[in-house]
């Protein structure tokens, strides 16, 4: 059976991981902050990362040497670090996702699809609720749906989003995609995406009950990853998408 390592094996998503990992594959063993990447790196056929962005440059260093694959769920990556994953895939086979849900990488496909079927007639709003602890907004998945969105329209999402509403006289602006954030409870993540036109109305959503589908997702990501050639990959890969 393949060999994952998990690095960030101590947080709540590498122990999610390591709970996924039974029957589907075995557990190569685990890496924090501080520990010897390199060595895991050594005892794995393919490493999952969900660490901190403080780590990845590292990991990705311990990846590259030992010419293992790496499944990147880290969030919070910024320039530096999407550079670093362009480099390292010209060696090792990279898989890089805000999200790992099959089931929201599967929602942001027909988002896409979606908008690009249907016109500007038709207005578009994204609507995410998560825990009361949670301090983003709008979520990550949120926003990849509404760069699905504005992919399928063919325009940047920078330009078209609207983010809060508040008073009187704002009126809808054609084109646009709207963004709602509720925080409350403790809600895994619910997301909705809404194209409401005169008379009809077409919902795409999501619920997540729990971590342990980002988890799946990531043991999933890895076993097709570990039989590919060098280069950069995403969850719509995965699923043939």
């Amino acid at each position: 059976m393949t060999a994952i390592g998990i690095l960030g094996a101590g947080g709540r998503m590498g122990k999610a991981v390591a709970e996924a990992l039974a029957g589907a594959a075995t557990l190569a063993g685990g890496a924090d902050l501080g520990d010897d990447a390199a060595a895991l790196a050594a005892e794995a056929d393919v490493l999952i990362d969900f660490s901190v962005p403080g780590a990845l440059l590292e990991n990705l260093e311990a990846a590259v040497a030992a010419g293992v694959p790496i499944v990147v769920g880290t969030t919070g990556l910024g320039a530096e670090h999407q550079a670093a994953l362009d480099a390292a895939a010209v060696r090792i086979p990279v898989l890089q996702a805000a999200n790992m849900s099959l089931g929201v990488n599967l929602l942001s496909f027909l988002v896409r699809e979606a908008a690009a079927r249907l016109g500007e007639d038709w207005d578009i709003e994204i609507v995410e609720m998560h825990h009361r602890h949670k301090v983003d907004a709008p979520s990550g998945t949120a926003l990849l749906l509404g760069e699905a969105a504005a992919s399928g329209r063919d325009v940047a999402l920078a330009n078209v989003s609207d983010r809060a509403r508040d008073g009187i006289g704002e009126v809808r602006q054609a084109g646009h995609i709207g963004f709602a954030s509720l925080r409350g409870g403790s809600v895994a993540g619910d997301h909705l995406a809404i194209f409401a036109a005169e008379g009809e109305r077409l919902e795409l959503g999501h619920r997540a009950e729990s971590r342990a589908i980002f988890a799946r997702g990531a043991v999933r990501a890895a076993l097709w990853l570990a039989e590919r050639p060098a280069g950069r990959y995403t969850m719509k890969d995965v699923l043939g998408l």
